[in-house]
């Protein structure tokens, strides 16, 4: 039996989605299960990581569990949701962290997200259960948070410059910690740092973007208070808004571009590309007709 928090998530649905479709038990952790659509061959669990002493009980007889914890108290969550995990029996912990936030950092240094992340795996270390760390960078879905100006003026905003980025498809970072989930042995201890076959700029997810939807897409470079602003408008924590923006410095210093080997060695194929994913996902970005009323 495999626990699955943050099963509406990005990560999350593709975790549960491979392994139902592996035959594997899964129970999914949401706040609200009247409102979530989560697979229904998935037992449905209500609750919140920030207070797992309330599914406690949900977790006996569970193998290993997923963890999706984010937010300003993520380190204090994290270990807390391991103790009560442990507690319950739980054998094995797959955490969803970021690129960055451990040993594969550049020069040993952490910054914004990363830094976050790191204090909440020291935490999972520290829990005495065994481990891995999914550790992905910037997500090919993230283009979704440009989905209005795209769909309403044909553009995309971004503070990142003419920096690049190897973007990584969900499905690979849930492909990867799938493995880990359902084969524990081999993948106790490790931590995987993800990334996309290839780095490209905000210009080349509009040039591929606009190919898959019939429509030219125009890069617009912006500030970071500029992103900030845009940060907030989506209703990002202050602390996160801080998080977040020295990564925009990051890829614009060009130290975000390196391709590393995980999807390659872990799943034995090549990482999903950012064609595949805007041809599967341009029906988000396709105006909604108007019907008379």
């Amino acid at each position: 039996m495999i626990f699955v928090t943050g099963a509406t998530g990005t990560v999350g649905r593709e975790v549960v989605k491979l392994l139902l479709d592996q035959d594997v038990p899964v129970r999914t952790l949401t706040r609200d299960p009247a409102k979530a659509k989560i697979d229904p061959r998935a037992a449905v669990i209500a609750g919140d990581t920030s207070k797992p002493q309330t599914f406690a009980k949900s977790l006996r007889g569970v193998d290993a569990l997923f963890t999706v914890v984010f937010g300003p108290n993520m380190a204090a969550e994290e270990a807390e949701l391991a103790r009560v995990a442990k507690e319950a029996g739980v054998k094995h912990v797959v955490k969803l962290s970021a690129l960055g936030a451990g040993a594969n950092s550049a020069n040993g240094t952490r910054e914004g997200i990363a830094a976050m992340h790191v204090t909440a795996e020291q935490a999972l270390a520290a829990s005495g259960v065994a481990w891995t760390l999914v550790q992905p960078t910037a997500f090919m879905s993230n283009v979704l948070f440009q989905r209005e100006p795209i769909v309403r003026a044909g553009k995309i905003f971004s503070n990142y410059g003419d920096g690049k980025i190897p973007y990584v498809h969900p499905r690979d970072i849930a492909a990867v910690a799938v493995e880990a989930l359902t084969s524990p042995a081999e993948h106790e201890g490790q931590a995987y740092p993800v990334t996309g076959g290839e780095a490209l700029g905000v210009a080349d997810l509009a040039r591929t973007l606009g190919d898959a939807i019939g429509r030219t897409i125009e890069y617009v470079p912006v500030t970071d208070e500029a992103t900030a602003q845009t940060f907030r408008g989506h209703g990002m924590h202050e602390v996160i808004v801080g998080a977040l923006l020295p990564f925009g410095a990051i890829v614009r210093s060009g130290r975000a571009t390196e391709v590393l080997p995980t999807v390659r060695e872990v799943l034995g194929r090549e990482p999903l590309t950012f064609a595949e994913w805007a041809r599967e996902h341009a029906g988000a970005f396709q105006a909604q007709p108007v019907h008379a009323a």
